[in-house]
């Protein structure tokens, strides 16, 4: 189970990632920016779904 709970830290990492490239082109290229932010957006809801999903899953094996 420890395999999974590193997976769900790399969301947070990609989130920075993305909100770092969405920063650094704002003045460039407006659609870029906006899908960023969206990718970013989407990388912190996979890695609380996949927190609440682990915990769901280690409560129903005690």
């Amino acid at each position: 189970m420890k395999i999974l709970q590193f997976f769900q830290y790399i969301y947070l990492f990609f989130a920075v990632l993305f909100i770092y490239d969405a920063v650094s082109n704002i003045g460039v290229d407006r659609n870029r920016v906006i899908i960023s932010f969206i990718f970013a957006a989407l990388a912190i809801f996979m890695f609380f779904f996949r927190k609440k999903f682990r915990k769901k899953f280690e409560n129903r094996n005690k």
